[in-house]
């Protein structure tokens, strides 16, 4: 009986947990879970995970500055904060009943404004006695601290050129008070490792679970221990796009990629190295869910990614209307590619985009833009997605769609 009654009990709450409907507020992380969101803010691109023991990751937090291009998504819910603080707040709500509001480890893709923030007009100066200005990733540390910070080339900043302009000397200023006065970790992305981002609450609670170091630099796991191999000339001046640093979430028999901006469509007779995202894709594998490559712009989401990586479940992380592109969006949508794909799914479709591309092509992806939210089982074998009002911060579901079972 006592069997039973257990039974039933653990089926009610599993039921509870993945059952929510549309209207109905997004209910609190659960221990075992993964959350990953996909936060739409307007000014840049976030990712907020919650692992299953409650260790914490922010993927990028971008700022673009002002609404004053028509091409810009608007800053959401509204313009009275800054795109970074609309991020902090967000996941402040999300560490409402977690003991201390932290961010266990922040990693920085790359040095572009709409993932790291840039430096504006109506920038304010840090409140915590610091000489920089807060703006993405430097404003959200102002309302929610990180223990660790990564990127893909701390502390020299000279691959493949030295590296300047006043975003990332603003950048630079961020870390070196915090890592002198309030004990931030810095460190350099380590390609191939899977060590570098670990468990830090009860890492032999989850075995399944692994983060993976795929690529930096052009520096790529070779799916050999922590091998890698350069696909970058030395010598060769690189765009920071290609650079980017990215990596495999895993838990069980789901896996999850966000690679940044990295790129791989290129001209016809350019040469091979500058596709980046082929030998990417060769090392990572088939994935339930991807973010898409540079928002999926022309110059990314090949269709040797695709139909190496496979994905079930494409995010579209846009601020720009550019971010919407029809060659792109036919290769994303293409079975023949990627025989796995279910959902596109954008975090916002700017109404430029919705007048140029018509229902027709329209009706290739999925929803009408949110929070994007990957809700993982625990043990990894199952995933729901929910979309998330923008307009305000209720937290209210749109809409939702699975599960879907782990390939």
């Amino acid at each position: 009986m006592g069997k039973n009654i257990i039974t039933t009990i653990f089926i009610f709450i599993s039921f509870t947990i993945f059952s929510q409907n549309p209207g109905e507020v997004f209910p609190k992380w659960q221990e075992g879970e993964i959350e990953i969101h996909h936060i739409f803010a307007g000014g840049g691109e976030s990712v907020f995970c919650i692992l299953p023991d409650g260790t914490t990751l922010l993927i990028d937090a971008g700022d673009t500055g002002p609404h004053v291009d028509p091409r810009k998504t608007p800053i959401s819910p509204n313009d009275s904060r800054n795109t970074g603080e609309w991020i902090a707040r967000y996941i402040q709500n999300r560490l409402n009943h977690f003991e201390t509001k932290k961010i266990d480890y922040a990693f920085l893709t790359h040095f572009h404004n709409d993932h790291m923030g840039g430096v504006y007009e109506n920038s304010k100066k840090t409140s915590n006695g610091g000489d920089y200005y807060l703006s993405g990733i430097t404003e959200v540390y102002e309302h929610v601290p990180y223990i660790k910070m990564i990127d893909r080339n701390w502390p020299s900043y000279d691959y493949p050129k030295q590296l300047g302009g006043k975003e990332l000397t603003n950048y630079r200023e961020f870390l070196n008070h915090n890592k002198k006065n309030n004990n931030m970790i810095v460190e350099r992305f380590i390609s191939g490792s899977n060590k570098q981002f670990i468990l830090v609450n009860h890492p032999e609670k989850y075995p399944e679970f692994e983060i993976r170091n795929i690529v930096s630099n052009g520096e790529v796991w070779t799916g050999e221990g922590n091998e890698t191999k350069k696909f970058f000339p030395e010598g060769k001046i690189v765009d920071e796009n290609k650079c980017c640093a990215g990596i495999r979430i895993s838990y069980g028999d789901f896996d999850y990629f966000n690679g940044g901006d990295i790129t791989g469509r290129i001209p016809l007779g350019a040469e091979s190295w500058k596709d980046i995202e082929t030998p990417v894709g060769e090392a990572l594998g088939v994935v339930e869910v991807c973010e898409a490559n540079h928002h999926a712009w022309i110059d990314a989401m090949n269709e040797s990614f695709l139909s190496l990586v496979k994905p079930q479940i494409i995010v579209q992380q846009i601020n720009h209307v550019t971010h919407f592109n029809l060659s792109v969006l036919r290769s994303m949508t293409n079975k023949e590619i990627n025989p796995n794909i279910k959902h596109i799914i954008p975090t916002n479709i700017p109404e430029i985009s919705r007048r140029y591309y018509g229902e027709e092509e329209l009706n290739k992806i999925t929803g009408e833009g949110g929070h994007v939210v990957i809700k993982v089982k625990p043990k990894g074998k199952e995933y729901s997605v929910f979309l998330l009002k923008t307009d305000n911060e209720s937290f209210k579901i749109e809409s939702k769609y699975g599960p879907f079972q782990c390939q």
